[in-house]
């Protein structure tokens, strides 16, 4: 049933070959069938990095959601001046993009020039987290 002579599948003629002998000369229809990449270069993979992705918010975008944050709870009043914690938030960065007319103190570990200015000239201030300055 498939091998006559008992003999005929016993000994090592029978598997062609140690290791991968062959698979360019009597095995290679079982490479093209089952393993069709065995040859050739494959890609690279590069090494895995940490990398922390900071969240930035602009001037503009503050100015629109001020009046949600102080619904919610997450932004409060002081001495006239609306007080915005953005670290509290997961913001890391503020940004100078848009206009903003009402005054506020906002808490961040870093803000653009920018963005301070435009603050500053609505009347509010910015606290500054980081120990640059």
């Amino acid at each position: 049933m498939g091998w006559g002579r008992i003999g005929q599948h016993r000994g090592s003629g029978s598997r062609g070959g140690f290791g991968a002998a062959g698979m360019h000369k009597h095995m290679w229809t079982w490479v093209v069938k089952y393993a069709p990449t065995w040859f050739g270069k494959h890609g690279f993979n590069k090494p895995l990095k940490y990398e922390i992705k900071a969240r930035e918010i602009n001037v503009g975008e503050l100015a629109e959601i001020v009046d949600k944050l102080m619904a919610e709870g997450r932004a409060v009043e002081e001495d006239g001046k609306i007080v915005i914690n953005l670290a509290e938030m997961g913001y890391y960065k503020l940004l100078g993009r848009g206009r903003i007319t009402r005054a506020l103190k906002v808490i961040v570990p870093e803000a653009t020039e920018l963005a301070r200015k435009k603050i500053e000239e609505a009347g509010g201030e910015v606290v500054l987290l980081s120990s640059k300055e």
